[in-house]
């Protein structure tokens, strides 16, 4: 990406301080997020740069949304959490990239407090409601494929709502959890964020030495059991299907299920690989450029390719988002006609 972090040591020392150097009753009223370069001109690189990743998320997501909720024949329960995979997409790229660009475009660093709380609700609660609607959509492959003839039964129309609100509940359970906990901590090591966002293990680096770290280390293992569950289930559905599939007669059937399954399989592996590389990746090889990709990776790339992802392999998806977009360039013109 060619980030440059630049100017991070810089403020280490004077930071203690919020910039307007007011401190509210718990701790400091605004943090400084990691400036992605320290010149004029990279600033601006930069900021170009994430609105085109953002506009691209918004248009391929937005249009999925809108091509689901629109087309009859896209109201299938696979749709149906494809819908709800695309606006949690939307709204995980919307939580980080925005401040990121105006601190880019505007040369600024700070976020307050109550932005900063609410950057790391939102992006755990979406990120999180993400990893088990995925987790449902493997479900929804199993079934269709090992149970076919219960297919209709097991995911009607309120099984299918009841599963999407529980991965919702799940998300904002855990980002209460530990945006609850992390800001209940008091902060001793200044106010300087080493990320382009709010994240927590670098909200955590800022808490005293003295800090209760016993409920966090229970939330932390909540949250562990609820992703390792979530991917042993997903695991063991993709076997039931590999060994459904291995058993069909037809080549052409085979080849059929596995076509169905590629796209969800493609984003749980980027999901999954991203997230991996942020929580796994070795202290003595952490450094804040490093840091600063691996956060992009997890938090930015999904969102983006995702509908990339599910619209090259879904052929009635495709043309439904291919109609979609020659029908709002339609609309548009004929409005500005209209107007002119």
């Amino acid at each position: 990406m060619g980030f440059s972090v630049g100017g991070t040591t810089e403020y280490r020392n004077d930071t203690t301080r919020s910039r307007d150097g007011e401190e509210t009753e718990g701790g400091f009223s605004e943090f400084l997020l990691l400036e992605l370069a320290d010149t004029r001109q990279l600033q601006l690189l930069h900021f170009w740069l994430l609105l085109g990743i953002y506009l691209a998320a918004l248009l391929g997501n937005g249009l999925i949304s809108t091509a689901v909720a629109c087309h009859h024949r896209l109201h299938t329960p696979m749709d149906f959490f494809l819908l709800n995979l695309a606006l949690l997409d939307l709204g995980c790229i919307s939580t980080t990239l925005p401040k990121a660009m105006a601190n880019a475009l505007w040369d600024t660093r700070d976020i307050s407090y109550s932005g900063c709380a609410a950057q790391v609700f939102f992006f755990l609660f979406f990120i999180s409601a993400e990893y088990c609607i995925l987790t449902i959509m493997s479900y929804d492959r199993y079934v269709a494929i090992c149970k076919p003839l219960h297919y209709g039964t097991l995911m009607d129309s309120r099984a299918c709502a009841t599963m999407a609100a529980a991965a919702w509940a799940t998300g904002v359970l855990n980002a209460l959890l530990h945006t609850a906990n992390t800001f209940s901590m008091p902060l001793c090591q200044g106010n300087a964020v080493d990320q382009f966002f709010c994240e927590i293990a670098q909200l955590l680096k800022l808490s005293c030495p003295e800090s209760d770290y016993f409920r966090e280390t229970v939330i932390i293992y909540f949250s562990f059991c609820l992703i390792f569950g979530c991917f042993v289930f997903i695991v063991v559905s993709y076997v039931q299907i590999f060994r459904a599939v291995l058993r069909m007669p037809s080549e052409q059937g085979r080849h059929k299920a596995f076509s169905t399954c590629l796209p969800h399989l493609a984003v749980v592996s980027l999901f999954v690989s991203t997230a991996m590389v942020a929580y796994l990746k070795l202290p003595s090889v952490s450094s804040p450029s490093l840091d600063l990709v691996v956060s992009f990776l997890y938090s930015v790339v999904p969102p983006a390719v995702n509908p990339l992802i599910y619209s090259l392999r879904n052929q009635e998806l495709k043309t439904a988002v291919s109609n979609t977009y020659f029908f709002s360039i339609h609309k548009m013109h004929a409005s500005l006609k209209g107007v002119s």
